[in-house]
């Protein structure tokens, strides 16, 4: 099973042999190091835990600290929740880089979307707002009635598209192919765009796990 974790560096663009180019999106994948196996048997689920990034001993708590039995001062962790039944040959201590991947495998990237903030319905749903005839003004960007009278009996019915937050949600983009792998500077290039923005974490999985 291949799984990595990285942070979005930016985008850029590759030319092949043949002049053509691919638009790119370089990730910083610094190693990662197995902190926890998890089982059935005595967890209820089978998982991998990996510890990601670096941070000083003096921010981690005592439990973080000997949850992690000196593999390292990770920044934090992440799970990987195997399938039902299956099972991996990874051990505690263990370490993983980019070089788990190679130019022409496809993956999947997941990762939270950019925030932007609470955002009005013309640009939340792509509403067409009011027209400016037939005695309105000032309604190009309003959302028009959202109930009362017969509709829903009186009320506003859930899930009624209105104005509030949006972005800054969990995305996965499919079917990916990786460009080419840096192992010197445990960089990747995807092929396409990724959520986020510059320093997003990304989990990178191939598209078979």
């Amino acid at each position: 099973m291949k799984f990595l974790l990285g942070r979005k560096v930016n985008m850029a663009q590759v030319f092949d042999e043949r002049g053509r180019v691919t638009p790119v999106t370089v990730i910083k994948a610094e190693p990662m190091v197995v902190t926890q196996v998890k089982a059935k048997e005595g967890d209820g689920y089978s998982a991998i835990q990996f510890g990601f990034g670096t941070n000083k001993e003096s921010r981690l708590s005592k439990p973080q600290r000997g949850h992690y039995g000196g593999l390292g001062n990770f920044r934090g962790a992440k799970e990987l929740r195997l399938p039902e039944g299956s099972t991996s040959d990874l051990k505690v201590g263990d370490s993983s880089g980019v070089s788990l991947f190679s130019p022409g495998d496809v993956v999947s990237i997941s990762g939270k979307s950019k925030g932007k903030g609470f955002q009005g319905v013309v640009k939340r749903h792509g509403f067409h707002g009011g027209s400016r005839t037939h005695g309105q003004k000032h309604s190009e960007r309003e959302p028009g009635s959202i109930g009362g009278g017969g509709r829903a009996g009186g009320r506003v019915a859930k899930g009624m598209r209105m104005a509030g937050r949006m972005g800054f949600e969990r995305v996965t983009v499919k079917n990916l192919k990786v460009v080419a792998v840096d192992t010197e500077g445990s960089t990747i290039l995807v092929s396409g765009a990724v959520p986020g923005r510059r320093g997003t974490l990304l989990e990178i999985k191939s598209s078979n796990s």
